[in-house]
């Protein structure tokens, strides 16, 4: 059931919420967090709004969401109410700023926020510089961002790596949980001996494999390089080198994996890029800040970058003519180990 309540305000909205309560039972006493949802108004609104309605069959909660509407028009609010099926496991509240209450979200959610209840802050898109000093951030125990839906995905992990607070998390990390769990059970196998370098191979403006090779800086104390790839979607390779052989970890598809290592099979693994609903998932399970994802913030300026070797920068092969006469091959102009 839809609701729609133009040119509303804050107590009218509570009272339907109330009234809604009293013809459909007591639902409210099910939630188990707020979640806000920061966005512009857009046909990406209600995208961001399905991903809440599947995590929230995990997570029972109240979904606000804050969609920031044009900035020219008249000081305005329009509100949406969605409860039952098109709400998922939760009650969604959709409230639509017009004008100079386009910047008042954070006093907007203030009076609709479930009490004694965490309140998480999510930015599917645009998060702001600093999510900690937001006005809606500040209300957040947990402030969840995707730098991956950002403009620029890697400057925007940089920005994250600068103003990080206790209880930010950020997507591009919650999409390395199946990499950092088969990672860590290859090496859970015999041999068991120490990481010598390592590798990790993504697209330029994958912000989950810089992470990916941040996080391997920081456990296994060796810096880690970072190779963009010419084909493949997201990560596409990881190296673990170690005196017996390598463990390599490849999926050129985005679907399916390959691991192989010294003395064990090659095994196929499933690697499917993560859903953002899954990912959102995941991330409501903790309300405690993540230290491992701090760790791997901090590591991101070890990171070694490197660039995959092109063909004009390999030495030709000499002709069969000079082979034959026995003239030496032209040296390549490009230095070794650039």
């Amino acid at each position: 059931m839809i609701i729609d309540l133009p040119s509303t305000t804050t107590s009218q909205i509570n009272s339907r919420l109330v009234r809604l309560r009293d013809e459909g039972g007591a639902t409210t006493l099910g939630r188990v967090l707020t979640l806000v949802i920061v966005t512009e108004d857009g046909q990406r609104t209600d995208a961001a709004i399905d991903a809440a309605n599947d995590a929230s069959r995990e997570h029972p909660c109240r979904v606000i969401v804050v969609a920031r509407g044009a900035r020219q028009a008249a000081p305005r609010l329009d509100a949406q109410i969605r409860v039952g099926g098109d709400a998922g496991a939760s009650e969604v509240v959709v409230l639509r700023l017009y004008g100079e209450l386009a910047k008042e979200g954070a006093s907007c959610v203030m009076p609709l926020l479930l009490p004694d209840t965490p309140v998480v802050a999510w930015w599917p898109f645009d998060a702001p510089v600093s999510p900690s000093k937001d006005p809606i951030g500040q209300l957040a125990q947990r402030r969840i961002t995707d730098a991956a839906a950002e403009k620029n995905p890697i400057k925007a992990l940089e920005s994250r790596r600068a103003h990080y607070a206790p209880g930010d998390t950020d997507l591009a990390w919650t999409r390395l949980t199946l990499w950092r769990a088969m990672l860590a059970s290859a090496l859970d196998l015999p041999p068991y001996e120490k990481v010598v370098e390592a590798d990790v191979t993504g697209e330029a403006d994958s912000p989950s494999t810089d992470l990916l090779a941040a996080w391997l800086t920081d456990r296994l104390k060796v810096p880690a390089k970072r190779f963009k790839a010419t084909s493949g979607e997201g990560i596409v390779e990881v190296r673990l080198g170690r005196p017996s052989g390598d463990v390599d970890l490849l999926r050129p598809d985005g679907k399916v994996g390959t691991l192989t290592q010294p003395g064990q099979p090659s095994r196929r693994v499933a690697l499917q890029r993560r859903s953002v609903r899954d990912c959102l998932a995941e991330e409501l399970r903790r309300l405690d800040p993540d230290e491992v994802y701090a760790a791997a913030l901090k590591s991101l300026a070890k990171v070694v970058k490197g660039r995959t070797p092109s063909p004009k920068d390999e030495a030709p092969v000499a002709a069969p003519e000079a082979a034959a006469n026995g003239a030496a091959p032209k040296k390549s102009k490009a230095k070794a180990g650039s």
